[in-house]
This record gives structure tokens, sequence and C-alpha cells, in this order.
């Protein structure tokens, strides 16, 4: 049985039906074939309620999808219970004989739509003086099989080959007339990119039922190369016309491009002005095939003014609280001019501290006088402006005022402000440039000093608890090509960022360093799996400083390298990974006993603290195959890490801190992105770090030991909870 239909695609918006829109065919009952008269929430005379509806031998379709393509429903769950079906919650739902042999049909043509010719459907009624049990049972049968696919008629174009990636039909596939439509709509889509807004796409399938194959092609008219004309604005009040024209990605006389018109709905909603954009050709100026495109853009403007509040409960934080306030079009051409303010540590820190609050709500944050000895707070003054000098341009200048911290480790106090120009290239490759510029000091205990400003003295502690400014100018590059950001099967994507903090540029002396990070993702499908590897390096420049108790490099902290977690080294726990040094509460009693290297030192009395590093290498291989049951949706993931964050100018090898982790976990689809369960295995020894001996009562600091191992952390296997990709 062979048959061609045909898609054709003008320049209006109707025609460029997305592929995400088609796929969600999936999931309705679009079938015009069969009469649907759906059932209203009742029925006169003695219908029975439908009290359970459920589907049996579906391998390949999960209920939900099921369920939507057919008339029959099953009553809404109040409506089921007893006890509170009599007060009238819910909806109930009643038995049609008519509706439920139509369903059947219904879900033949499902299933032969998406390929399943040989799909047999039964129902069971089981029914009662007033309710009806019913189930769907399945027999899928076996599918029909692309076995071959191909894309005609565009010889004359360059790399035709690139428009068959990542189609949602492939060979292979089974043959689902919806993925092929969606296929077509790609293709056209893919041409349109490329100049071609007149392509016109034809499908041909030749199906052989006995032998449960389909071979199918798509022949494509690509029509006349154009480029864009005129552009007409519509709907504009209290923004200038002029604006809408200089945020869009495309101008008159650039060729044609879909991407361009996506990119420039993209950039007006990002301007947070309008609550409707439509970037379209212009179809009562377009003569037929012409070589030239009108564009029409038509906005509707939203609230000029935004308020927004919102608070919060976290074992880090205990209560927060966050205002703000928005002007969108403030001193008007569509500059963003912004008031917020955050607050956290409420009920645990000054003044605030509240009794049943710090003993009971938070009562781990209490036991940390300085981290949480004090309200946490954010207060920032902004305003953007989105076309600076150059449409390409956005300008966004910020005063802040901030205290925050990390518990048991220290407290940092800031005013200041920044000022950050971000440009898109004609590659399209964002690049910004920040200039920071702050006063404030660090408050911390000695023992922090020492794991993380390298400074164990009482002289070099108070040089570093000075308030001095901190001035940091960061360049910023990126660049990304992936087919989709949030679950990518095909692509790259690189950054590269430094951060130089020096006299020339406005710090003092105790904040001088060149901080340097690139990163590098890559993402290769081999049929229904796909390879996905990632690379992220970084290093930290710092001249050193004498102070009392010598010469040092001396690192801010929130400059150092810190690795282990969900998105880096699985095996390790967040930041522990790296150098690390222990601590124990002591007495004069105790100092020479914790002195002995034979002495064990129980684990509950033992604390530790991440140190950070100066270098940071991590390296990510992840193989990601379809799960065997519910394939679409469950994904298994098989990963090896590696990674090491060291201090360079240490006697130790750069191999010698290399940590590997092996792994393996299950990616799941949310509506935020695929969730992820990761077990990693880790097989080594808990990290030799120094240990220091804190002084009861007191601020002091002693060093006990150089070298200190703990004993054989418990389990060996590791086991992280996220959303989104490691990588």
């Amino acid at each position: 049985m062979a048959s061609i239909e045909r898609t054709g695609f003008g320049g209006r918006a109707c025609a460029r039906l997305s592929v995400a829109l088609r796929v969600s065919l999936l999931a309705l009952p679009a079938f015009a074939a069969v009469p649907a008269a759906f059932p209203q929430a009742g029925e006169p005379g003695g219908a029975l309620m439908i009290r359970s509806l459920k589907f049996e031998g579906n391998e390949s379709f999960q209920e939900p999808i099921l369920a939507a393509s057919i008339a029959t429903t099953n009553s809404s769950w109040f409506a089921r219970s007893g006890l509170v079906r009599w007060i009238g919650f819910g909806t109930v739902r009643y038995l049609s004989e008519r509706e439920l042999r139509v369903d059947i049909r219904r879900l033949k043509l499902f299933y032969a739509i998406h390929g399943f010719l040989e799909a047999r459907i039964d129902t069971t009624v089981v029914r009662t003086e007033r309710e009806a049990h019913i189930t769907f049972t399945i027999q899928e049968g076996e599918p029909l099989r692309v076995t071959s696919f191909q894309l005609l008629g565009l010889d004359s174009l360059e790399r035709p080959g690139e428009l068959l990636n990542d189609l949602p039909l492939r060979p292979g596939d089974i043959y689902d007339r919806v993925l092929f439509l969606a296929s077509a709509d790609t293709i056209s889509l893919r041409m349109q990119d490329r100049g071609y807004p007149w392509v016109r796409v034809f499908r041909r399938q030749e199906v052989d039922s006995a032998q449960r194959r389909a071979v199918v092609s798509l022949l494509v008219e690509p029509g006349r190369l154009a480029s864009i004309g005129a552009v007409r604005v519509t709907g504009t009040n209290a923004v200038d016309s002029s604006f809408v024209r200089e945020k869009l990605a495309t101008e008159p006389g650039r060729t044609y491009s879909g991407k361009d018109l996506s990119d420039s709905r993209l950039r007006l909603y990002r301007s947070d002005l309008f609550r409707y954009v439509s970037v379209e050709p212009d179809s009562a100026a377009i003569p037929s095939d012409s070589a030239t495109v009108p564009l029409l853009v038509s906005v509707t403007e939203g609230p000029l003014y935004r308020v927004r509040a919102a608070s919060g409960y976290g074992t880090d934080d205990c209560f927060r609280l966050g205002v703000g306030w928005l002007s969108r079009n403030a001193f008007g051409r569509g500059q963003a001019f912004e008031v917020s303010g955050q607050l956290s540590k409420l009920g645990v820190g000054d003044p605030t501290s509240f009794g049943p609050t710090r003993d009971f709500l938070c009562g781990r944050l209490s036991e940390d006088s300085l981290g949480s000895g004090k309200v946490n707070y954010a207060a920032a003054v902004s305003l953007r402006r989105p076309v600076f000098i150059s449409p390409s341009n956005a300008l966004t200048v910020a005063l802040f005022a901030e205290r925050r911290s990390e518990f048991g480790v220290y407290r940092r106090e800031d005013v200041g402000g920044s000022v950050t120009l971000t440009r898109e290239t004609a590659a399209r490759v964002p690049v910004s440039l920040t200039y920071r510029l702050s006063y404030g000091a660090t408050e911390a205990q000695p023992v922090s000093f020492c794991a993380f400003f390298n400074a164990c003295t009482e002289d070099d502690i108070a040089q570093l608890r000075e308030r001095r400014l901190i001035a940091v100018m960061t360049l910023g590059i990126q660049k990304a090509s992936l087919n989709n950001p949030l679950d990518p099967l095909r692509g790259s994507a690189f950054s590269f960022e430094v951060a130089h903090s020096s006299r020339i540029v406005g710090s003092s002396e105790f904040a001088r360093f060149t901080r340097l990070v690139g990163d590098a993702v890559w993402y290769y499908p081999i049929g229904r799996m796909v390879v996905a590897a990632h690379a992220r390096v970084g290093a930290v420049l710092a001249p050193q400083l004498s102070l009392e108790a010598g010469a040092g490099n001396f690192v801010p902290p929130e400059q150092r390298f810190y690795a282990g977690g969900a998105n880096d080294v699985r095996g390790f726990r967040r930041n522990e990974l790296g150098p690390i040094v222990y601590t124990v509460p002591v007495v004069d009693s105790t100092i020479d006993r914790y002195r002995d290297s034979t002495v064990a030192i129980a684990d509950d009395s033992l604390g530790f603290s991440p140190t950070g590093a100066n270098t940071l290498i991590v390296g990510n291989l992840e193989l990601r195959v379809p799960s065997p049951v519910f394939a679409n949706q469950v994904r298994l993931g098989f990963f090896v890490d590696a990674g090491a964050v060291w201090d360079r100018g240490t006697d130790r090898p750069v191999g010698a801190q290399l940590r590997i982790t092996p792994g393996m976990g299950i990616r799941y689809t949310t509506p935020l992105g695929p969730g992820r369960l990761d077990v990693a295995y880790n097989g080594y020894a808990r990290p030799v770090g120094r240990l220091y001996g804190l002084r009861e009562g007191t601020r002091e600091v002693e060093l006990l030991r150089e070298r200190f191992q703990p004993s054989e952390r418990g389990s060996k296997f590791v086991l992280q909870l996220s959303i989104g990709h490691a990588f």
C-alpha cells in the first residue's frame, strides 16, 4: 500500500506548527473519522456510575494517554468516595453502552495511527446495583517498523544530510504517523531557517502489513530563497515602536530565517515589557513566491509595574523573606528599574532571635554563633538598559548592600556596586564584561581563617578582619549549540570566564588574584543512546603576601575551587573532594593526648571543613540509554567521574590526588527537566588533613597533627538526587 500526502508551508504562523505541538497529539483523541459523543456529568434513569477504569496489556502507552483518547471517563475521586459523595463534591460520570462500543474503535484507531495495525481491544464490565467497573484489555501485537527513510529534492543544497539529524521518526522506529507528520514539520522549519519561507514538503509511505514494515520518504520543494523586507510594528502604546525594531534579531535585507523570527520573539519577551509578541511574515503584503518577505510585529504591552514578595524556610537559613518592585519602562525606551531586598536567618539571628524559633525550628543554626549570629540581608537597586549604543548591547548598573554567611565558617558584610555590559556577537555568542567594586570585611572563627584564608596567627587574622576594597573585573564568553537546552541529545556548549582583582582595578593588597575557568560539554547520539562528555578546568593565580607568620598566597574563599556533589564528581558529597582540615575541641588536659598520633578520635567529636584550592580538574563521561520499560519517559545512565582539587606548589603530584568514581542512575521526565537519581561508588579512604584543636571557651587554635586521617567511612556508595542532568 502506498500513499502520498503533502505538507505545504508558506509564511503564515499557523503553517509553522511546532514539532512539540504535533507530538502532543499522542495524548489527544484526534480521530475525526470516529463519531464522538462525550457523556455529560450525569445521565437520567438508572445509569451506572463509573467506579473504576483500567487498562491492561498496554506496554507502549501509559494509561493517561489511552484514557485521553476515549470518551468513557472515570468519576472523580470525591464522587467515588462514599464519605464525601453525599455532600455533592466531585463529578459523577455514568456508563454509556454506545460510547463504550465506540471507544473500542477509538483505541484501535489510536493504535493503528501509532503503528500497531494488529492491536486487539476487549472490554470487561463488572456491574453492581449502582456502579460499573470497566477494564480495557489490549493485545498490542507486533508494530510496523520503518525500514527506510529518505529525503528527496535537496540535491542543490549544501549539507542536506544535516536536515535528517534528530528527526522524531528514524529508521528502525515504530511507524508512527504522528511522528512522521512531525518529521515533515521539522524539515520544513529547518528549510525556513535556511532562507526558504515557501518550502513545501510531500510525505510518501509504502506499508507492507504482512511483513510489518514501512518505507517512508519526504520530497522537498524548497521554493525561492528570500530576504527580509519592510518591518511594520503594531500594538505599541507606552513603549516606543523604534525600541521594538531595535530588539529584533533581523533587519531589512537580511536572509530570511525562521530562527531569526523566533529569536526576535524571545528578545522582546525577555525585555519583560510585553505579554504577547508575534513576529511573522506580513501576509497582506506578500506577493506569491516573492524574493522579499515583509514582517508584521504585533505586540501587547504588559503591566508596566510589578511588585513581588516571597517567604520560606530552609534548614540553613531558618525563616527568609524577599520583596521587590520593578518598573519595566522607566525613563522610556524599555529600561528596567528594580528595587529588591532579602532577609534570612530570621528567628535565629540578632535582632530577630526568638526563643521557641531558635530552640526548636532552627535548633541546628542556634549552635552557630558566627554564621547565624546575625540576620543576613541583601538590598539592591538596579537599572537595565536593553539597548545600549547597539541593539546587540545591554547595560546593567546596580548598587547593593549585603551580609552573607556560611554555616560555622564565616560572615561577610559588603556594600558596593557593579556595571555589566552584555553583547551578543554576530555569531550569536554572548559576551559579558562586569566590574564589581565592594567595601567590606570578613568575620570568621580562627580555625576558619586557617582553613579558608590560610592565616592562623592572631596578627594575620587581625589583618584579614579589616574592612577593605575588593574590585573584580570579569569577562565571560558562552557558546551553545544544543538541540534541547533541558535534555540535549546532540550538540556542544563551551564557556570561559576570567576574573581579575588587583590594585590596577581598585582592589586592596589582600585581594589580588586572577581566576580562570573553562567548561566544555559534548553530546553525541548513537541510535537511541547518547554519549555525553564534560570537562572543567580552573586555576587561580595569586601573588604571595607577607603576613606575620610568613608569606603565602591568599585567595578569598568565594574564589577558591571546590568539587564533589550531584553535578561533578558524584562519588563525593558536596565540596568534600579536595583539601580538608579537621577540628576537635580541646582543653589543657587533652592537648598532649590528641597530639599523640596513636590516639584515636571518635567521629562524633570530630569536625571538618573543606578549604578549597587554587586548581581544579573535573571530567565526566556518561552513556544514557532508554529504559527497557517506559523508554520514552525513563532512561538509564552509566557514568565515570574523575576530578582533583589541589593547591599548586605542594609536594603531592596531581595523580595522587585524582579521584575516579563510577556509578549508574535513573533519569525520568518531569515538567522542570529530567529528574535524576544517581548512585556512585567511592572506594577511597577518607582524605588526610591537618588536625586543629579548638580551645573551649576561647578563640585560640592549635595545630595538633600535621597529618591526620579519620577512620574508614561507612557505606562506599553515595546517593545523589537532583533535577536536571549533571552537565
